[in-house]
């Protein structure tokens, strides 16, 4: 099996927005060929009509290539409703669900692959709220709730479909920020392990990472397509091929003088195999050679 994802996130459309990034990745994805595009939230810069907008031409123009995945990210989220809905949640999310739909956490389902969301962008919320104001809105929250609907997903796919999830804020600490997308960060790493996840991608922090997670989840924190990046690095995003045994992580990365993105870093993971895998894997050899050994015998008997 080979099962290709182009990880994007955070383009920022409105004032951040880097067309000429833009362009570059229409221009280069049909040639990377992948089964599904995933694009892990901040399409917007404010959740303002014209950026969503300008997001959805976007999303339509990549869907010429391949189905895309969407999510919003804090910046899509009109957070500053929460005051007059203490009980109530629709109308932040009101602007994305009208260009994209009613799905904040879709699932996608491939023969090798089930792509799962877990919604942290919930604006002003008791589980993402901190000691900084300026984190009023910004940090995420991954609650207990979305976690337990993730691994129902994830339990219930056939063995052979890897399982990845798509989280927009970074589950890893950013190397020039230093911060975490999430609070109790702790608690949503161990929530994400627990979910049975072998892939994460994420966005949030606009500097690239890659790791491995206790050793076993492949974690893929994108860079941003915006102006905004970290220590005015240039832009990257990811493609990710997930093989029978192994995970590979290509970085592309922009290069200004070519006004385009040329790949660069290349990490490759051990794939972890789940008990229930390598059963169901044994199960069919078995069952193969069974039926070849059955084949050979009627083979051998006088006619």
């Amino acid at each position: 099996m080979s099962f290709s994802i182009v990880h994007l996130a955070d383009p920022h459309f409105g004032g951040l927005a880097d067309l000429a990034h833009i362009e570059g990745v229409e221009a280069l994805v049909p040639d990377l060929e992948p089964r599904v595009i995933v694009v892990a939230g901040d399409l917007s810069q404010r959740a303002r009509h014209g950026e969503l907008q300008a997001a959805r031409a976007f999303v339509r123009e990549l869907e010429r290539t391949a189905p895309v995945y969407l999510m919003p990210g804090n910046h899509d989220v009109q957070w500053w409703w929460r005051p007059f809905l203490p009980f109530g949640s629709a109308a932040k999310y009101a602007k994305y669900r009208t260009y994209f739909g009613p799905a904040l956490a879709p699932t996608m389902m491939f023969p090798d692959a089930i792509i799962a969301g877990a919604l942290t962008s919930h604006g002003v919320a008791w589980g993402s709220l901190t000691p900084r104001l300026r984190d009023i809105a910004v940090k995420g929250h991954l609650p207990k709730r979305e976690a337990k609907r993730v691994k129902a997903l994830f339990d219930a796919a056939p063995p052979a479909q890897t399982r990845v999830l798509v989280v927009h804020h970074n589950v890893l600490r950013g190397d020039l920020s230093a911060r975490m997308g999430l609070a109790r960060w702790r608690q949503a790493q161990r929530r994400i392990v627990e979910s049975g996840a072998e892939v994460v991608l994420c966005g949030h922090d606009h500097q690239e990472k890659t790791e491995l997670l206790e050793g076993r989840v492949v974690v893929c924190c994108t860079g941003t397509l915006s102006t905004r990046s970290r220590g005015g690095r240039p832009a990257v995003f990811h493609r990710v091929v997930i093989e029978e045994d192994a995970i590979h992580v290509e970085w592309y990365r922009w290069e200004a003088e070519q006004r385009a993105f040329r790949r660069s870093d290349v990490h490759a993971f051990a794939r972890t195999r789940t008990a229930g895998a390598t059963e169901t894997a044994g199960a069919a050899a078995e069952a193969a050679g069974a039926a070849a050994a059955a084949e050979a015998v009627e083979g051998s008997r006088p006619v």
